[in-house]
């Protein structure tokens, strides 16, 4: 297990970098089956350049809408950037979300350091794998899966929200204030992170963020 003392030093696009601990090793098993499986990567449904005017035009609702029209476009979003664009890597990140699911935190680690292996630029299987670290107690490896994740996805509201938590678990209140503010201007609607703005607002208001 990953000691719960490790120094946090900021993360992207709110921090800076952040201190990591040993990853989990890959199940041999898993990492052979994505390499046979990857080299029948079928052919992306969208462009790159169509995806990314999909995603502009989401954020831009999402920013706009009222809470009802929040909750569609954020599954919309969703949906969007769990297309790794690889039917094997798709098929990976598949497992895994069911290893999570079913708090089989050991597989869903493997599968997804497979994933993050085999498909790098797949900001998605970065935040999913630091999921899986966050519930295993890992926060060293958590963070550093979310650094890379925002790095590869600025915009991701969810993991702004995660770096968020873990940095109120360990008391720096004034920097997940400001993560949580940032996950707001991105999805003003998203409750979770209202109600950490809420909790956190009367011991930081006043502050100079």
């Amino acid at each position: 297990m990953e000691p719960r003392n490790f120094k946090l030093k900021g993360a992207v696009a709110v921090f800076a970098a952040v201190s990591c601990g040993a990853l989990a090793a890959i199940s041999p098993a898993i990492a052979q089956s994505a390499a046979d499986a990857d080299a029948e990567v079928a052919v992306p449904e969208t462009t790159e350049l169509d995806r990314d005017a999909e995603e502009a035009l989401l954020l831009n609702r999402l920013a706009a809408a009222d809470p009802a029209e929040a909750l569609r476009v954020d599954r919309e979003l969703q949906a969007l950037w769990r297309k790794s664009g690889s039917a094997a890597m798709d098929l990976l990140f598949s497992r895994a979300r069911e290893a999570l699911e079913e708090e089989d935190l050991r597989a869903a680690i493997e599968h997804l350091t497979a994933l993050t292996d085999h498909a790098p630029d797949f900001a998605e299987g970065w935040h999913a794998r630091a999921t899986a670290y966050y519930r295993a107690d890992l926060y060293g490896p958590a963070v550093a899966d979310l650094e890379r994740a925002l790095a590869l996805n600025p915009n991701n509201y969810r993991a702004i929200y995660g770096l968020g938590t873990i940095l109120e678990t360990f008391g720096d209140e004034q920097r997940a204030y400001e993560a949580y503010l940032r996950a707001q201007a991105i999805h003003p609607h998203f409750e979770d992170v209202g109600e950490a703005l809420e909790r956190l607002g009367p011991d930081v208001a006043g502050t100079s963020l």
